[in-house]
């Protein structure tokens, strides 16, 4: 699952892969927002991502299905 967040008064956002859910992606980010803790994600690599919830901008939550590339995919 393709996840990109915005932070505040950052120009790039975070972008990164995870392979949980986009339901379980959504629940952490809702439970973190409602009680003002800091997001805690890991990305498919195994990397930790700690966002505070004061400067979260947005969330994109993506698509998990594969993209063919190539004219085979026409």
């Amino acid at each position: 699952m393709e996840i990109e967040i915005g932070i505040r008064n950052v120009a790039r956002a975070l972008n990164f892969n995870v392979d949980a859910t986009a339901d379980d992606i959504s629940k952490t980010i809702d439970d973190a927002v409602a009680g003002n803790k800091p997001i805690d994600l890991t990305d498919s690599r195994g990397r930790r991502i700690v966002i505070p919830t004061d400067a979260l901008g947005y969330v994109v939550i993506g698509s998990d299905i594969a993209h063919p590339v190539g004219f085979g995919a026409l």
